[in-house]
């Protein structure tokens, strides 16, 4: 990194970012690919193991990143998120860290200088998701997990 961009993050607000600050911010962890639930109770977000058809298992990356939003009708679009959208993004996310004006913690790639500091932190869910043709609509609430537990 040079030092025009070292840690662009603590000078700049999300919306002020240029897109390729924006993209070094995703620490590819994969969470935000997988299928979420909004208990209607309590508001909270549930988290699954069960990745969208485009999302690669071994990368932690989405197959077709610039096309997402016209083959997923409900892919998160984070750059367009309002304020209350963030809830939908892991707690560990670089873009709701920052959003509610939280520190980048050390295992993310921009800290530790490592892409697999993410992975080596057990926050990747690489190795870990099920490809949603594997699984009945009807049947992904049986795969909620605990996040917390997972890391």
């Amino acid at each position: 990194m040079n030092k025009k961009n070292e840690r662009f993050w603590e000078k700049r607000k999300l919306d002020g970012l240029s897109d390729k600050n924006w993209e070094a911010l995703c620490d590819g962890c994969g969470r935000c690919c997988m299928a979420k639930f909004e208990d209607e109770d309590t508001g909270e977000i549930l988290y699954t193991h069960v990745a969208c058809r485009l999302f690669d298992d071994a990368s932690c990356r989405c197959t077709n990143y610039p096309h997402r939003t016209q083959q997923i009708s409900d892919c998160l679009n984070i750059r367009n998120f309002n304020n209350s959208q963030y809830k939908w993004l892991p707690e560990s996310c670089a873009y709701r860290l920052l959003h509610e004006g939280k520190a980048l913690f050390d295992w993310h790639p921009l800290i530790s200088g490592d892409a697999e500091s993410v992975f080596q932190a057990g926050i990747s869910v690489r190795g870990k998701s099920i490809p949603e043709n594997r699984v009945p609509e009807n049947e992904i609430v049986d795969h909620i997990i605990d996040p917390e537990e997972e890391a």
